[in-house]
Formats: structure tokens, C-alpha cells, sequence
């Protein structure tokens, strides 16, 4: 087996289990076929993680960056707040129509670690993670395109954190994506007005 360094093989280890997770559940993924899916040895896995729940909040960290990866990259300045706002949700929503088996394990995480004794704080992390990666998109773009927020950062952070959630669990259980483009321009206008330019109160 070639020699990788340790962070190299976590990575490695972590998109193994979210593999076999979305494909087994997590409450049925263990160790040994994290290790089996990653093609290393038990020991190995042991080596890069001490815990399941370590393991765990590795996987949600990743879940998440997989999703902020794709918004960063879209929610560059536009002609207007509101083109740029509605390119960040379009691009979350094309990953979320792209991977739905994803997402859904993002909730089966949450609802794992909150019924699994000395869990419950990896769901904690979770929902604080989504926050925290609102948080850093805002201050990007409010840094990008110099605006004045109605609210404060970590008040419209949770906002958003919590309203996609919901969304996003609601078209998976519905479905329906031709009615997501008035979804979208219906949050996208939202969003935009609880923002104004620099040195003015928001509409």
C-alpha cells in the first residue's frame, strides 16, 4: 500500500464513508466497510481516526464544504445584488438536483447523532457549520460589493441557514425542480431586500 500523508488519507477515508453512508445508512456503515470502501486496512482507518465521531464530523465538515464550494464560486459580483445573490442559490440548488443522495445524508446525520447518546453535539456542529459558512459568504460579498445589512451578519447567517435547510428538505421529499425557478426569485428577492447600498437603510 503506497504511503500518503495522514490528512491526504482522512480525505480519503472521509469520502469513503460518505459513499458508503448514502449507499448503506449511516446506523449501518461501520469502520470495517469504511476501510473496504476506501480500499486500506482497519488499522489504517483506526490510525486517522479515533472515534465514529470523529469520523462523523469529518464527514459532515466535507458535506459541507462540498456544498460552499460550489456557491463561492458562483456568488462572484454581478451587475446587481440581486443577479448575484440568485447565481449563489441557483448554484446550491443545481448541486442539490446534482447530488439529492447527499443531501439527504446530511439529515440522516442529524438525526443520528441526536438520538445516539454523546452524539448530540455532532449535530450541534452541523447547524453551526451551515451558520458559520453564511456568515463567511456575507462578509465576502459585503467586503466584494460594499452593502448595508438590515440585520446583523450572524442574525442573517442563521436566517439563511435555517431557510435552506427547510427548502432543501422539502424538495427532496416533493420533487417538483420547474417550480424551484419562482422559488428562487422569490427568496432571491427576499434576500436583496433586507440589504442597501453602503450609508443607506435598506427598502
Amino acid at each position: 500500500m503506497a504511503r500518503m500523508p495522514s490528512a491526504e488519507r482522512r480525505r480519503q477515508l472521509t469520502e469513503a464513508a460518505i459513499r458508503a453512508m448514502t449507499r448503506d445508512g449511516v446506523a449501518q456503515t461501520t469502520t470495517r466497510s469504511i476501510a473496504a470502501e476506501a480500499g486500506v486496512s482497519l488499522s489504517v482507518f483506526h490510525y486517522c481516526f479515533d472515534s465514529k465521531q470523529a469520523l462523523i464530523e469529518s464527514v459532515i465538515t466535507t458535506l459541507t464544504d462540498h456544498s460552499v464550494t460550489v456557491v463561492k464560486e458562483a456568488i462572484r459580483p454581478r451587475a446587481t445584488l440581486e443577479e448575484t445573490v440568485r447565481a449563489g442559490f441557483a448554484a446550491y440548488w443545481d448541486h442539490v438536483r446534482a447530488h439529492p443522495e447527499e443531501h439527504m445524508l446530511t439529515y440522516e446525520l442529524t438525526q443520528y447523532a441526536l438520538r445516539r447518546p454523546g452524539f448530540e453535539h455532532l449535530a450541534r456542529r452541523q447547524y453551526e457549520l451551515y451558520g458559520d459558512a453564511y456568515a463567511d459568504l456575507i462578509e465576502d460579498l459585503g467586503r466584494a460589493m460594499d452593502f448595508r445589512l438590515g440585520v446583523p451578519v450572524p442574525v442573517l447567517a442563521r436566517y439563511l441557514a435555517a431557510m435552506t435547510d427547510g427548502l432543501t428538505l422539502n424538495y427532496l421529499v416533493l420533487g417538483d425542480a420547474a417550480a424551484w425557478t419562482d422559488i428562487l426569485d422569490t427568496v432571491t428577492a427576499h434576500i436583496a431586500g433586507l440589504v442597501g447600498e453602503a450609508g443607506t437603510r435598506p427598502r
